[in-house]
Parts: structure tokens; sequence; C-alpha cells
């Protein structure tokens, strides 16, 4: 079977090999609507179609921002079909970030999500001159819907169409994602469909994937790691379906029982949060038995012979226990994709001995983006690395150990920033500015990023990721920085568990005093500082924290602490508690 080369061409391979009834679905009014694969082929022209009639040409840059449902995928496609580029925007991006999104990439129609995200572009609109046109996919007054353009379209549209789709080559530019980015301003990353194609192609025989499979949709599509594995799904002829909201997540897994659904760490651990949670709820023998088989899929490991008393007890903790998780997952998952930052190894154990294979991958926008990835066979997995690299990729170490990349799936450069395209792509070689080692020769493990290595004003270099991951193994912590740069010792900041903490409070026999008052609490301090003890035994005597602060509130995208892919903006962090970070060093 010939894979589709170009991203709109799944359409045409799914209608040919597995035209589908629930091609794409959301709730609408309460209910599934279902997309078919013929409704979207037949959608997807008349929009092309409209989008014709509204004036837009090869090449213009037509901008997007909204959460996760079918006319998002409709509107990649139906740009994609006449040649225009796709401009995706993340709903919680901030203003100024917006605005100089819209006017670098030039974008000269945008559509919005619901009423809130137009309020949020037209208190903008005086600073966009290019903008003519805002159309909206929920009907808002005044607002031009969606599905105006596409009742422009006329029978003789179909053959204008043609001819343009014929003669897009797949090197043809497709998208400018502009990376959220830890620090600085915002980079347009150049995308064709043969960057994303190819990835698609390399990713496709790792995961189990068929045509009779649902995959659930939640992560941001701004992000290429949700976008290409749209694409994937499309291929493979798996039905799409997008979860309501990140809060119906739980609700969404139960109704379509998905086979697969992509996802990030802090996701993962907020899932195990709520199994915990569920224990700590039990009683008597139950609860028992529920740490017993938590326990032990703490114990598990992969690749190693495990022992026959071992096996018995993980059968019977399957019976008793994992069984129901499972079901909590809607009861037919074969397995979940992670990928955007570190996964804990925790996490790892206890979902594989649950029978939940999770699959940690790696990659950037830059690469389309997975790099290497861990695979079904237990053979091509390992804890704590991001798996193999991936067929149709070459990779290779510099001699600082940053990871360089090469093959068809790196990026086209950085849209009208040639200076920084020179920098990052050397002789075809992507530059990542991560750090890494490969594992047994095979798996590619990620140590941390090059530009948040820092160094002390003692001169030892310290790397943050690996200690942050360890600490945030502690039920106690939620997230955690580290800090140190240029000062005498390793410090952190420290946003606390909060619901364990009321936990504790209550197994103290003491009335929980809220977030504020509790960090301020002798004894909790003190509880915070045996468990900081208790990590910094792995580390040598630079990386160990010896002061942290805790802080009163978790980290948000929307405080502006987070990215979209929920990764540590650390500028911003110890600007806004820089306070705190002296109160460290005081």
């Amino acid at each position: 079977m010939h894979l589709p080369t170009r991203l709109f061409d799944v359409i045409t391979h799914q209608l040919t090999h597995y035209s589908k009834s629930d091609m794409m679905a959301a709730k609408q009014d309460g209910a599934w609507k279902l997309y078919s694969t013929a409704e979207v082929a037949d959608i997807t022209w008349r929009f092309s179609a409209g989008l014709l009639h509204a004036g837009v040409k090869a090449g213009d840059r037509i901008a997007l921002i909204s959460f996760n449902r079918p006319e998002w995928i409709l509107t990649d496609m139906a740009c994609q079909q006449i040649g225009a580029v796709l401009v995706p925007i993340y709903p919680t991006i901030s203003e100024p970030e917006l605005e100089f999104v819209l006017n670098d990439s030039g974008a000269s129609v945008l559509f919005v999500n619901n009423k809130d995200l137009f309020g949020k572009v037209q208190a903008l609109r005086s600073k966009l001159p290019q903008l003519r046109e805002i159309c909206s996919y929920d009907r808002i007054p005044d607002v031009q819907h969606w599905s105006a353009l596409t009742a422009l379209a006329q029978e003789a549209d179909k053959d204008r169409i043609i001819a343009i789709r014929e003669a897009i080559e797949p090197e043809q530019l497709v998208t400018i994602i502009y990376t959220s980015g830890t620090t600085g301003v915002p980079k347009g990353v150049m995308l064709s469909h043969r960057n994303i194609m190819s990835n698609v192609e390399s990713c496709l025989p790792l995961l189990p994937v068929s045509s009779n499979g649902r995959a659930l949709s939640f992560l941001p599509l701004n992000h290429i790691f949700e976008r290409m594995v749209t694409y994937l799904y499309l291929t493979a002829g798996v039905s799409v379906y997008y979860a309501e909201s990140m809060d119906t997540i739980s609700e969404n897994l139960k109704e379509i029982k998905p086979s697969i659904f992509t996802t990030v760490p802090r996701l993962l651990e907020k899932i195990y949060e709520k199994l915990n949670a569920r224990g700590m709820a039990l009683s008597g023998m139950s609860r028992s038995i529920f740490f017993w088989a938590l326990d032990l899929a703490r114990q598990f490991e992969i690749n190693k012979p495990l022992t026959p008393w071992y096996r018995i007890q993980l059968t019977l903790a399957d019976r008793l226990v994992y069984r129901k998780w499972r079901e909590a997952l809607g009861g037919e998952l074969q397995c979940i994709v992670t990928g955007a930052a570190a996964c804990q190894v925790r996490l790892l154990r206890v979902f594989t001995a649950a029978r939940i294979p999770i699959l940690e991958g790696y990659g950037l926008t830059e690469t389309s983006p997975v790099i290497a990835v861990n695979r079904m066979p237990e053979k091509d997995r390992m804890f704590g690395t991001v798996g193999p690299v991936i067929s149709n990729v070459e990779v290779k170490l510099a001699d600082d150990g940053e990871i360089l990349c090469k093959g068809p799936n790196i990026t086209m450069g950085y849209y009208k920033r040639p200076d920084l395209t020179a920098d990052a792509i050397t002789d075809g070689w992507f530059h990542t500015g991560d750090i890494g080692v490969l594992a047994d020769g095979k798996f590619l493990k990620i140590t941390d990023r090059k530009k948040e290595l820092f160094k002390t004003s003692g001169g030892k270099f310290v790397a943050p990721q690996p200690i942050e991951n360890k600490f945030r193994e502690s039920p106690l912590i939620e997230q955690i920085m580290v800090v140190g740069s240029d000062r005498k010792f390793t410090g952190a900041l420290i946003v606390p568990n909060f619901r364990n903490l009321e936990d504790w409070y209550a197994q103290q026999g003491n009335s929980y005093p809220g977030p504020e008052k509790a960090l301020h609490d002798t004894k909790v301090q003190q509880l915070y500082r045996q468990s900081v003890e208790q990590y910094n035994q792995f580390f040598n005597h630079i990386e160990q924290v010896k002061k942290f602060e805790l802080m009163p509130h978790e980290w948000t995208v929307d405080g502006g602490e987070m990215t979209p892919t929920l990764k540590l903006k650390r500028k911003v962090i110890q600007e806004k508690y820089r306070d705190a970070i002296e109160r460290i060093y005081a």
C-alpha cells in the first residue's frame, strides 16, 4: 500500500482503503457528532473553494487560534489543497505574543474558536494591518461563521482545486509553527508536507494502530506532536474523537474506549495522583490490597527476568487492582504515547506493570517532531530513555554531548530568520540543544538541555532536569525548579502537592489551614526538608539542593510560568519569584 506524500492526500487514501462512518467525532449538544470520510472529503473541497472565493491564494498565511475540534483539521486540509500556509496559535497565548505572531507571519485570514478568543484578537485589531478577515467556529453575532465559506463553493470549482492540488509538491511549505519557547521571542518553524509525512511514515509501523481503532485527542493540535499523530491516525484509518475539554478526559475515555492516545508526562502524573487518591479513600483490607499492588508495580522491571513469585503476585494484583485501572481508561487501551518532557521512571514502571504500555518518545517542532521513540516489543523499550531512533532519521552526538539530527523530517528553516536557520543547521545536521547519550548503543537518553546547564560560582556545572525529574517522584512535590547559576550552591523553588499536603494534615489529626498558612508551618518546613534530604542522596555534593523556598500556587500556562507543552519557563519563573530566590541565597 502506497502511503500519502502530502497531508491532504490522507482523505483520498482513507476513502480508497477504509472509508469510515467516524473519521472524526466531537461532542455537540451532549451527543457525539460523527464525520464520515466521505463527508470530510466533501466539506474539505467546498471549504477550499470558499477560501479561493474569499481571495486566498497559494502562499497566503492563514492563522488559526482554537481548541481541538474537527473544524481545526478541516481548516488545515482546506488550506493545504490550495497551497495556503496554516499558522496555528495556542489559545492560551499572551496578547503581546499573539500580536507578534499575527504580524510576523503576515496572516490575512484568522479562524477563532469562540467569542472569548475573538475578543482577544479584536482588542488588537488596530495593530494588525494585514489581517483582513476573521471567521469563527462557534456562532458569534456579526462574525462570519466558517460554514459561510463552504456555501460559496460551486461545482466548477472542483476542476480549479484539482489543478492546484496536482501542482503541489511534497517539498512545499505547509505550515509555520511558532515555538512557544521557554525563553525569548517566538520563532516561526517552517515545515513541508514531506517533513511531516516522512515522520508519519516512520512512526506508523511502531504504534498499534488499525482501521478498527479509536483515538482520543486532547493535546493541543497547535503542537506538531498531536498534529503529526492525527495524520498518522487518519493514514491508518484510526477514528479520531476530540475530548470536550481537559476536565472531561476521564469521562470521554470511558465513553469512547480508545485504543491509543498521546499525552504529556504532567497529565500522566495527574492520572497517577487520582489513582493514589482513590487508594487513600479506601479502608481496611481494600486499602491494604491497593497499596500492596501499587508497591508491587513500583518494583516492575522491563527487559529483566522477573522471579516466578513476583509474576504470581503480579497476576493476582492484576485481577484485584490493575484491571480496574484499565477500565478507568476505557478498558481497550493498547498504549499511551508520551513526549514533550521527561517522564518519571516511577510512572513508566507502574503503568507498564498494569499492562498499560507507555511509549516515551522525543523530538522538537523543528524535527516534525519525532526523533526517537520506545516501541511495543519490550526488547525495543527501556525505562528512562526515549527509545531507539526512528527510520529515515540519523542521530549523532557532538563532542559536548549535544544531539544532532539529520533526515527528511528536518525543518525548512525559521521564517524570515536565515540567521537563526544557519545557527541551527550545519551541513544538514540540526542542533537540538539537548544533551544525550546512547544507552546500550541503541536507546537515546536525554540528560539535559544544553542551554539549561548552569555553572555555580565555584565553577561547577549543574544539570537541573535530572534533579527535577527525581525530586518530582516525591508525593509531596508537584513542581520544582532548580536554581543556582553563578551562586555558591544549588537551590530550588518547590510547588507542594497541596492535595497530599492536606492529607498529611489529616493524618496528623489537624485541620488544613490552606496553602498560604501551611507553607509557614514549621512542621511543614521540616517535612519538606526531610523530603529534600531523601532525594539529595541520589546526587553529588554540588548537585544537592541545599536550601529551598515553597511556592503558594501551582505554575500554569495561564499564569505564564509554563509553555503550552507544560515545560518550565525558567526565565519567567526566575523573574517572577526573584525575591524567593534571593531569600534562598540571603
